[in-house]
Formats: C-alpha cells, sequence, structure tokens
C-alpha cells in the first residue's frame, strides 16, 4: 500500500483510509475486527472516524459506536502505534451533539475528552471539524447556495477559536494535527491565514464528499489545497454505493445503504442513476469491478491524500482494498472524461 503526505506533518498515511461509519449499526464489533485487522495486513495505516457514527441509521443510542469499536479494537490488539486515527466533531444543528450548537472551543474540549475516552486513547492523530458553523454547499446544497447571509466576522471568530483551542489541545497532547471537513475554498485560506497570523497550528488536511458523480473540489479548492499543502480524504468515493453497480435497475439489497435511505441522501435521482449506468457500463465493458475502478480513478487524482473506503462485509473491503493495485488503462482514463463533459454535475 502506497503511502502519501499527510500535510505538511512528516507524516504519512496510506493512500486509502478504512472509513467507520457503519460500526455500530449495520457491522458488530466483530465485523469491525475482522475489517481492521485485514486492512492493517494489507498496509491500511489511516482510521477515520467521527463521534456521530454510524449513520446508518443515526440514533441517539448509537452516537458514538464507531469510535467505541475502534477503541476496543485498539485496546485488543495493542496497534495503537501502528495507526493514524481520526475522527470529528460533530457541526450545528446535529441532533444528538450538544442539542445543536455550534461548534466553538468549549464544545472541542467536551467533544475530544468524550472521543479519547470512547478510542480508549490518550492522542487523536488527526482531529477534524465535521462541517462549519456558518453552512456550505454540500450535502446537495449546491444548486441553491447563497453565502450572503453569512456573517462575517462570526465565521471568522468561529475559525479563531477552532484554532486557538486546537493549539492548546496540540500542546496538552490530546491531539496532533487538525483538519477540516465539508468546507470551501474560502473556508481553507481563512484557517491558513488566521493560523499563520498568530502562530496557530496549520490545517493539515480537508475531507470533501468526492467521486465520479461529485467533483465541485476540482477547482478552487484543488487550487487552494495544492498551495497551502492540505491533503483531499475522499469520502463517499463510491457514492454511497452506486458506482458499485449493485442498485442497477433500481434493486435494493438487504441491508444495504438503500434499504436504510431510499434516495442516498439526495443522490439517487432522475439525472444521477442514467449517468451513474453509464460509469458502471464502462467499467464492465473494459472488464473492470466498477467500484475498482471508481476508486481507482480516484487514487489518480492530483491533490488526493487518501480515499476512504468502508464496507458492510469483509467480501466488499476486499474488493476495495484491490483497487489500490489497479492501473487504468488511457482507454478508461478517456471514457471517464467522456462521460463527465456531458454530464459534468449530475447530482
Amino acid at each position: 500500500m502506497k503511502q502519501r503526505p499527510l500535510g505538511r506533518t512528516g507524516v504519512t498515511v496510506s493512500e486509502l483510509c478504512l472509513g467507520s461509519m457503519t460500526w455500530g449499526s449495520q457491522n458488530t464489533q466483530q465485523e469491525a475486527d475482522s475489517q481492521l485487522d485485514y486492512a492493517r495486513d494489507h498496509g491500511i495505516n489511516f482510521i477515520d472516524s467521527a463521534e456521530m457514527y454510524p449513520t446508518t441509521p443515526m440514533t441517539a443510542e448509537t452516537f458514538g459506536g464507531s469510535e467505541a469499536i475502534i477503541g476496543n479494537w485498539l485496546a485488543k490488539s495493542g496497534k495503537r502505534d501502528k495507526v493514524i486515527v481520526a475522527t470529528k466533531i460533530t457541526g450545528k444543528g446535529s441532533r444528538f451533539a450538544r442539542g445543536g450548537a455550534p461548534i466553538d472551543g468549549t464544545a472541542i474540549r467536551q467533544s475530544i475528552e468524550a472521543s479519547l475516552k470512547r478510542l480508549k486513547t490518550d492522542y487523536i492523530d488527526l482531529y477534524q471539524i465535521h462541517w462549519s458553523n456558518r453552512g456550505s454547499y454540500h450535502f446537495r446544497q449546491a444548486w441553491n447556495f447563497d453565502p450572503t447571509g453569512q456573517d462575517t466576522r462570526q465565521a471568522e471568530d468561529d475559525i479563531s477559536d477552532v484554532l486557538e483551542t486546537a493549539d492548546g489541545l496540540i500542546r496538552e497532547g490530546k491531539m496532533r494535527f487538525l483538519g477540516l471537513s465539508n468546507e470551501t475554498a474560502w473556508g481553507v485560506m481563512r484557517y491558513v491565514n488566521t493560523a499563520e497570523r498568530n502562530g496557530w497550528p496549520r490545517i493539515v488536511s480537508i475531507q470533501n464528499e468526492y467521486n465520479l458523480l461529485q467533483r465541485t473540489f476540482d477547482l478552487d479548492l484543488a487550487e487552494a489545497c495544492h498551495h497551502e499543502g492540505v491533503g483531499l480524504m475522499a469520502w463517499s468515493p463510491l457514492a454511497a454505493g452506486m458506482l458499485s453497480g449493485k442498485y442497477a435497475g433500481g434493486k435494493i439489497p438487504a441491508g444495504s445503504r438503500r434499504s436504510l435511505n431510499e434516495t442516498l441522501g439526495g443522490r439517487w435521482n432522475d439525472h444521477s442513476v442514467p449517468v451513474n449506468d453509464r460509469y458502471v457500463a464502462l467499467a464492465r465493458d473494459n472488464g473492470l469491478e466498477p467500484s475498482q475502478m471508481a476508486l481507482a480513478w480516484c487514487l489518480t487524482r492530483p491533490a488526493m491524500m487518501s480515499t476512504i473506503i468502508g464496507a458492510t462485509s469483509l467480501e466488499q473491503l476486499k474488493t476495495n482494498i484491490a483497487a489500490a493495485d489497479l492501473v487504468l488503462s488511457d482507454t478508461v482514463m478517456e471514457g471517464i472524461a467522456a462521460i463527465r463533459r456531458v454530464y459534468p454535475m449530475p447530482m
């Protein structure tokens, strides 16, 4: 498994990151243990979680469940020093964290202490802001995005509060690095500039949705991250399973994400399904497993630090990890480019 730089930290992470969004609802502790063991044995040293996981579905009872499962594995395996552990503080509006309150220094300290306890560790390698207080165009909100209602001064104050708090937690040894998630180019640059002006820690990563059907990152954000040394962590690289082809023909396999959320968070719609079918057909016409083509393509992207894979079965995980060894032909890359040229933003 190839390693890539974690921002400008000098630390490297595996180019595939093991996600944990289903652990605690769709996956048991035993199943998660098997996935963790297999991933580690095959070169993955990067694990991503969040205090709000699992989300399939997300309930008050399952809140923090994925972190707890990872913590149990870390304690049993004795491999804490062999992995880079990433997690996130849930943002404003969440029903199950702090009553939906926004992220501030106090919230970060409360949340990180709870995460440390669930993860059974003294420190978190990469602590991420799940989404900003001011809102953004992510989660299918791009079609009606209007930032003119945002309070610039409040947004700047929020960023300063996060950075100053992270500085203190890093000095205390409770976290090593700070990352963002579901952010914008303005947000990245404001974090970078504010940190530099005050001597606070730089952000090292951004975790945004990125796949063949969702490529808003490729313009201003890609430029900002390139110049500032901020690595992309792609979440939902299979578009919630759409790009695997398992929903072809409108099928909804038992226990799948679509059996819990029919529209897959707005991804499954009249515009996206025909385009998705074209990508799946391109893979199969070239003798490729569709999910492996989609993941291998992500790994070709210039800003990519690590692509987050998740699976509800060990067999799915094995298929996904094998994508790291796949080299896409010129024919396949040209086919992907041709589809995107006609359908640049299907969801």
